[in-house]
Protein backbone atom coordinates (compact mmCIF):
# COMPACT_ATOMS: atom_id res chain seq x y z
CA UNK A 1 0.00 0.00 0.00
CA UNK A 2 2.85 2.37 0.85
CA UNK A 3 4.49 1.64 -2.53
CA UNK A 4 1.21 2.21 -4.35
CA UNK A 5 0.78 5.48 -2.48
CA UNK A 6 4.24 6.72 -3.49
CA UNK A 7 3.67 5.84 -7.15
CA UNK A 8 0.33 7.64 -7.12
CA UNK A 9 1.88 10.77 -5.63
CA UNK A 10 4.68 10.70 -8.19
CA UNK A 11 2.19 10.32 -11.01
CA UNK A 12 0.21 13.26 -9.65
CA UNK A 13 3.38 15.35 -9.39
CA UNK A 14 4.39 14.39 -12.93
CA UNK A 15 0.99 15.30 -14.30
CA UNK A 16 1.09 18.60 -12.44
CA UNK A 17 4.57 19.36 -13.81
CA UNK A 18 3.52 18.39 -17.33
CA UNK A 19 0.49 20.67 -17.13
CA UNK A 20 2.65 23.46 -15.76
CA UNK A 21 5.17 22.96 -18.57
CA UNK A 22 2.38 23.04 -21.15
CA UNK A 23 0.98 26.24 -19.67
CA UNK A 24 4.49 27.74 -19.70
CA UNK A 25 5.08 26.83 -23.34
CA UNK A 26 1.64 28.13 -24.26
CA UNK A 27 2.31 31.39 -22.41
CA UNK A 28 5.71 31.74 -24.11
CA UNK A 29 4.11 31.12 -27.49
CA UNK A 30 1.42 33.67 -26.75
CA UNK A 31 4.01 36.21 -25.59
CA UNK A 32 6.07 35.70 -28.76
CA UNK A 33 2.96 36.13 -30.91
CA UNK A 34 2.07 39.35 -29.10
CA UNK A 35 5.60 40.70 -29.51
CA UNK A 36 5.53 39.89 -33.22
CA UNK A 37 2.15 41.60 -33.62
CA UNK A 38 3.44 44.64 -31.71
CA UNK A 39 6.48 44.79 -33.99
CA UNK A 40 4.26 44.91 -37.06
CA UNK A 41 2.01 47.48 -35.42
CA UNK A 42 4.86 49.76 -34.33
CA UNK A 43 6.75 49.85 -37.62
CA UNK A 44 7.20 53.26 -39.23
CA UNK A 45 6.75 51.92 -42.77
CA UNK A 46 3.94 50.14 -44.67
CA UNK A 47 3.82 46.35 -44.78
CA UNK A 48 3.33 44.43 -48.00
CA UNK A 49 1.78 41.05 -48.67
CA UNK A 50 0.21 39.25 -51.61
CA UNK A 51 -2.77 41.17 -52.98
CA UNK A 52 -6.42 40.14 -52.71
CA UNK A 53 -6.07 37.65 -55.57
CA UNK A 54 -4.56 35.29 -52.97
CA UNK A 55 -7.39 33.90 -50.85
CA UNK A 56 -5.51 31.33 -48.77
CA UNK A 57 -4.24 31.53 -45.17
CA UNK A 58 -1.87 34.28 -44.06
CA UNK A 59 0.24 34.62 -40.92
CA UNK A 60 2.77 36.95 -39.36
CA UNK A 61 6.31 35.64 -39.21
CA UNK A 62 9.54 37.07 -37.78
CA UNK A 63 10.28 40.76 -37.25
CA UNK A 64 13.78 42.23 -37.41
CA UNK A 65 14.46 44.91 -34.78
CA UNK A 66 17.57 47.10 -34.35
CA UNK A 67 19.35 47.51 -31.01
CA UNK A 68 17.43 50.73 -30.37
CA UNK A 69 14.09 48.95 -30.85
CA UNK A 70 13.41 50.27 -34.36
CA UNK A 71 11.63 47.75 -36.57
CA UNK A 72 13.66 47.21 -39.74
CA UNK A 73 11.95 44.36 -41.56
CA UNK A 74 9.42 41.57 -41.19
CA UNK A 75 7.74 38.77 -43.12
CA UNK A 76 4.19 37.65 -43.82
CA UNK A 77 3.58 34.04 -44.82
CA UNK A 78 1.00 32.82 -47.34
CA UNK A 79 -0.22 29.29 -47.96
CA UNK A 80 1.38 26.27 -46.31
CA UNK A 81 3.72 26.77 -43.38
CA UNK A 82 7.21 25.96 -44.69
CA UNK A 83 8.94 22.87 -43.36
CA UNK A 84 12.41 21.54 -44.03
CA UNK A 85 12.36 20.39 -47.65
CA UNK A 86 14.01 17.01 -47.05
CA UNK A 87 11.34 16.16 -44.48
CA UNK A 88 8.59 16.56 -47.08
CA UNK A 89 10.29 14.51 -49.78
CA UNK A 90 7.87 12.05 -51.32
CA UNK A 91 4.84 13.81 -49.83
CA UNK A 92 2.47 16.36 -51.29
CA UNK A 93 4.40 19.38 -52.47
CA UNK A 94 4.25 22.48 -50.28
CA UNK A 95 2.73 25.65 -51.68
CA UNK A 96 3.84 28.84 -49.97
CA UNK A 97 5.05 32.38 -50.56
CA UNK A 98 6.77 34.49 -47.91
CA UNK A 99 6.77 38.27 -48.46
CA UNK A 100 9.49 40.28 -46.70
CA UNK A 101 9.14 44.06 -46.28
CA UNK A 102 12.34 46.02 -45.63
CA UNK A 103 12.41 49.65 -44.56
CA UNK A 104 14.61 51.76 -46.84
CA UNK A 105 17.33 53.41 -44.75
CA UNK A 106 20.52 55.31 -45.64
CA UNK A 107 23.89 54.66 -44.08
CA UNK A 108 23.48 55.88 -40.51
CA UNK A 109 24.90 55.74 -37.00
CA UNK A 110 23.52 53.18 -34.61
CA UNK A 111 21.05 54.28 -31.94
CA UNK A 112 23.64 53.93 -29.17
CA UNK A 113 26.24 55.91 -31.13
CA UNK A 114 28.80 53.10 -31.04
CA UNK A 115 28.89 52.28 -34.73
CA UNK A 116 27.47 52.66 -38.20
CA UNK A 117 24.52 50.74 -39.62
CA UNK A 118 24.64 49.73 -43.27
CA UNK A 119 22.12 51.21 -45.68
CA UNK A 120 19.19 48.94 -46.50
CA UNK A 121 18.65 48.51 -50.24
CA UNK A 122 16.89 46.14 -52.60
CA UNK A 123 19.90 43.86 -52.11
CA UNK A 124 18.98 43.67 -48.42
CA UNK A 125 15.54 42.37 -49.42
CA UNK A 126 17.11 39.87 -51.83
CA UNK A 127 19.45 38.65 -49.10
CA UNK A 128 16.68 38.22 -46.52
CA UNK A 129 14.55 36.34 -49.04
CA UNK A 130 17.41 34.10 -50.15
CA UNK A 131 18.48 33.23 -46.62
CA UNK A 132 14.83 32.68 -45.65
CA UNK A 133 14.42 30.07 -48.37
CA UNK A 134 17.62 28.32 -47.30
CA UNK A 135 16.42 28.15 -43.70
CA UNK A 136 13.69 25.73 -44.83
CA UNK A 137 15.83 23.65 -47.16
CA UNK A 138 18.58 21.13 -47.44
CA UNK A 139 19.35 18.46 -50.06
CA UNK A 140 17.45 15.25 -49.45
CA UNK A 141 20.58 13.05 -49.52
CA UNK A 142 22.65 15.27 -47.25
CA UNK A 143 23.37 13.93 -43.77
CA UNK A 144 21.93 16.10 -40.99
CA UNK A 145 25.36 16.41 -39.39
CA UNK A 146 26.62 18.22 -42.51
CA UNK A 147 23.73 20.65 -42.77
CA UNK A 148 25.45 23.47 -40.87
CA UNK A 149 28.43 23.37 -43.26
CA UNK A 150 26.10 23.25 -46.26
CA UNK A 151 24.00 26.10 -44.89
CA UNK A 152 27.05 28.29 -44.23
CA UNK A 153 28.28 27.72 -47.77
CA UNK A 154 24.90 28.36 -49.37
CA UNK A 155 24.24 31.42 -47.19
CA UNK A 156 27.52 32.97 -48.34
CA UNK A 157 26.54 32.24 -51.94
CA UNK A 158 23.12 33.84 -51.37
CA UNK A 159 24.83 36.94 -49.95
CA UNK A 160 27.10 37.23 -52.99
CA UNK A 161 24.15 36.79 -55.36
CA UNK A 162 22.14 39.47 -53.53
CA UNK A 163 25.08 41.84 -53.88
CA UNK A 164 25.07 41.40 -57.67
CA UNK A 165 21.47 41.80 -58.79
CA UNK A 166 22.56 42.73 -62.32
CA UNK A 167 24.56 39.52 -62.67
CA UNK A 168 23.70 36.50 -64.82
CA UNK A 169 22.01 34.63 -61.95
CA UNK A 170 19.09 37.08 -62.02
CA UNK A 171 16.42 37.84 -64.59
CA UNK A 172 13.84 40.65 -64.62
CA UNK A 173 10.19 40.07 -63.81
CA UNK A 174 7.41 42.69 -63.81
CA UNK A 175 4.73 42.24 -61.15
CA UNK A 176 1.95 44.57 -59.92
CA UNK A 177 2.55 46.43 -56.66
CA UNK A 178 -0.54 48.34 -55.54
CA UNK A 179 -1.76 47.84 -59.10
CA UNK A 180 1.34 49.40 -60.71
CA UNK A 181 3.68 47.22 -62.84
CA UNK A 182 6.99 47.09 -60.96
CA UNK A 183 10.31 45.50 -61.99
CA UNK A 184 11.75 42.76 -59.79
CA UNK A 185 15.00 40.85 -59.78
CA UNK A 186 14.17 37.14 -59.97
CA UNK A 187 16.01 33.84 -59.78
CA UNK A 188 15.12 30.17 -59.43
CA UNK A 189 16.98 27.25 -57.90
CA UNK A 190 16.26 23.62 -57.11
CA UNK A 191 14.97 24.75 -53.72
CA UNK A 192 12.50 27.40 -54.86
CA UNK A 193 12.51 30.97 -56.16
CA UNK A 194 13.54 34.38 -54.83
CA UNK A 195 12.68 37.89 -55.99
CA UNK A 196 13.33 41.45 -54.83
CA UNK A 197 12.24 44.94 -55.86
CA UNK A 198 11.45 48.45 -54.62
CA UNK A 199 7.97 49.94 -54.24
CA UNK A 200 6.75 53.42 -55.11
CA UNK A 201 6.37 54.03 -51.36
CA UNK A 202 10.11 53.55 -50.95
CA UNK A 203 10.21 50.25 -49.05
CA UNK A 204 11.84 47.15 -50.51
CA UNK A 205 10.04 43.86 -51.08
CA UNK A 206 11.70 40.47 -51.01
CA UNK A 207 9.82 37.23 -51.51
CA UNK A 208 10.54 33.52 -51.73
CA UNK A 209 8.46 30.44 -52.24
CA UNK A 210 7.90 26.92 -53.49
CA UNK A 211 4.96 25.33 -55.26
CA UNK A 212 3.41 28.71 -56.14
CA UNK A 213 4.49 30.37 -59.37
CA UNK A 214 6.00 33.79 -58.89
CA UNK A 215 4.77 34.88 -62.32
CA UNK A 216 1.15 35.25 -61.23
CA UNK A 217 1.75 37.13 -57.98
CA UNK A 218 0.83 40.68 -57.06
CA UNK A 219 1.62 42.72 -53.95
CA UNK A 220 -0.31 45.31 -51.99
CA UNK A 221 -0.06 47.30 -48.76
CA UNK A 222 -1.61 45.53 -45.77
CA UNK A 223 -3.95 47.86 -43.92
CA UNK A 224 -3.96 45.83 -40.70
CA UNK A 225 -1.22 43.16 -40.55
CA UNK A 226 -2.07 42.26 -36.94
CA UNK A 227 -5.25 40.63 -38.27
CA UNK A 228 -2.97 37.78 -39.37
CA UNK A 229 -1.46 37.29 -35.90
CA UNK A 230 -1.75 33.87 -34.28
CA UNK A 231 -2.22 33.22 -30.62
Amino acid sequence: MATTSRVTEQDADGASQAQSGYRSRTAQGGTAARRTAEGFQNAAFPWYALDEAFTGPRRLMQVGVAADGTVQHGAIGHGDEPTIRSETAGTEKERFTIVVTVAASPLRRSGDGTGVLDATTVSSAAWLAGSGLLAHTWPEKLDHSLRDDWLDQQTETAFELADDLTGPAWSTLSLPVDGVPTPFHYRESEFGWVLAGTTKSGVHIGAYGRGMSAYGLGFAVVANPTAYAEG
